[in-house]
């Protein structure tokens, strides 16, 4: 049920396309980032544990 949106529904269709893959790579970044963090000061802390 797409409304009748004329002769822009082409604009506006690839207008959400883009948000939605652009919010989907943020996501992605996001938790990807998040990893990387949480490895990172799990070295660390670590190395803290070790090193008094």
């Amino acid at each position: 049920m797409i409304p009748d949106l004329g002769k822009y529904t082409d604009t506006v269709l690839t207008s959400y396309a883009a948000s939605i893959l652009l919010l989907a790579a943020l996501i992605v970044f996001s938790v990807l980032r998040g990893r990387k963090v949480r490895a990172e000061m799990e070295k660390v802390e670590q190395r803290m544990t070790r090193n008094g």
